[in-house]
């Protein structure tokens, strides 16, 4: 009998990609890495799902790490096939609704508070007076951040302290995604990546800057960090309120201590995090995936 195949949905020769086909190899399972826009919806097919490399059926999970920019329509259709996906019976790590949830950072920032998680106030409106009257009214209590609603790695994001600093409808899509600034203790730019798989976390950063962005990407360094028991169950139930099964989790620490959920990433990076901790973070991956596959089977076929 042949090990478990799994589809990997990952864009160009993807260095995470590569350290997830060693992992997943090492245990015994197969990983065919495509891309989602070469999956294709076919009802005259038996399952209504077509997968270059499949053949001769469904894969026994899917691993999603990219979701290539698109059109409208393009994104539409590709979280369509994740969604049709989960409805056969496959396990998706992660299926199109956490996705959905955490691309979208008021659908995240919606979640984390309806599932009562300390998290810093946040407004989203397509008016731009509305806007306005939010940055004018808020301000007065520290500035407030606005981020792009679709964005990453710290790109975009703009500090605003009055009306005039919002900038034209255009270049943010139409959207004002507005949040309050935290403030970290001791005047610290730094804040926190934990990430979790199957409800645990496995690895944990500090991210520090030389200013209030902190990302990686944009200049910040990753430290060891061992995370509290108050800050492991927060990214855990962070990852429940938007159905992630594995993500990153931002956390930061205000002026007093309190710790407060910033974003959830379901298709995170993690070369900076593989830098600073002894965890194999695909390893991790491979594990809590291959070890659901059983308990996703016996729910697929129980109805659930």
């Amino acid at each position: 009998m042949t090990g478990p195949r799994i589809a990997l949905f990952a864009e160009g020769g993807d260095w995470h990609a590569a350290r997830l086909g060693e992992s997943f190899a090492a245990r015994g399972a197969a990983l065919v890495r495509l891309s989602l826009d070469r999956a294709m919806l076919a009802t005259g097919t038996e399952t209504g799902v077509e997968l270059p490399g499949f053949d001769d059926g469904l894969p026994d999970a899917v691993l999603v790490k990219t979701v290539a920019a698109g059109s409208f329509e393009a994104i539409t259709l590709r979280l369509g096939i994740l969604h049709a996906l989960r409805d056969l019976g496959v396990p998706v790590w992660n299926d199109a609704r956490a996705i959905e949830r955490c691309v979208d950072k008021a659908a995240t920032s919606f979640h984390l508070a309806r599932a009562g998680l300390p998290t810093p106030a946040t407004w989203t409106t397509e008016d731009r007076e509305a806007a306005c009257r939010i940055v004018a009214r808020e301000c007065g209590q520290g500035p407030l951040v606005l981020k792009p609603l679709f964005g990453s790695q710290g790109r975009g994001l703009l500090l605003v302290e009055r009306p005039e600093d919002l900038p034209p409808p255009e270049a943010t899509g139409g959207v004002h995604y507005l949040q309050r600034l935290v403030r970290s203790p001791a005047g610290l730019f730094e804040d926190y990546r934990l990430f979790v798989v199957a409800g645990r976390v496995v690895a944990a950063m500090a991210r520090r800057g030389a200013t209030w962005i902190t990302n990686v990407k944009q200049g910040g360094e990753p430290l060891p960090f061992t995370p509290d028991a108050r800050m492991t169950r927060l990214a855990v139930a962070a990852a429940g309120a938007v159905g992630a099964d594995y993500c990153g989790v931002d956390l930061i620490r205000d002026e007093a201590g309190r710790a407060l959920v910033l974003e959830v990433n379901s298709m995170p990076a993690w070369a900076g995090l593989q830098s600073v901790t002894p965890v194999d973070i695909a390893a991790a991956i491979a594990d809590g995936l291959l070890a659901a596959l059983p308990q996703r089977r016996q729910l697929a076929a129980a109805g659930g």
